[in-house]
């Protein structure tokens, strides 16, 4: 699986943590889209860069981490076809899969700690979408943004 990943100034810190962790990990690849050690960035470029390259088909999923994950999120969703979700718990990172089929994790360096970041992404990252009676919910999100980008 090809991850891509990438964070602003806020986030620098988790986002290594995640790397780390998914260099322990079998057939997990990533990139990272920044921010690097001191930079500071706008997180809507990088959130932007990562859901495109996830869009393009060049990355399985993404991981975005900011200060609180919402920023991220409302950036990544603005690329059509993509579907981010901030996850900060077990259940919503289940779910984010399972029945939203999230492309891109979200998460808040400034709302949760490393130890439950990582277990957050073992999660998501073993996470299928389910079909089943979501499939619906799913494809009419589609269809509405297929409707609003005609305009």
């Amino acid at each position: 699986m090809k991850i891509a990943i990438g964070c602003d100034e806020a986030a620098y810190s988790l986002k290594v943590e995640i790397m780390r962790h998914l260099d322990m990990k079998d057939r997990i690849e990533y990139q990272d889209f920044g921010a690097a050690k001191g930079e500071v960035v706008l997180y809507p470029d990088v959130a932007y860069k990562v859901a495109d390259e996830v869009k393009k088909g060049n990355f399985d999923r993404g991981i975005l981490v900011c200060g609180t994950g919402i920023g991220m999120a409302i950036c990544a969703n603005k690329v059509p076809g993509i579907r981010a979700a901030v996850c900060h718990d077990p259940f919503s990172a289940e779910r984010s899969r399972k029945s939203n089929n999230a492309q891109i994790m979200c998460m808040g360096e400034r709302v949760i700690g490393v130890e439950l970041a990582k277990y957050l992404v073992d999660i998501w990252l073993g996470c299928e979408f389910a079909g089943g009676g979501s499939a619906k919910k799913v494809e009419r999100i589609m269809e509405l943004e297929r409707e609003h980008n005609q305009i």
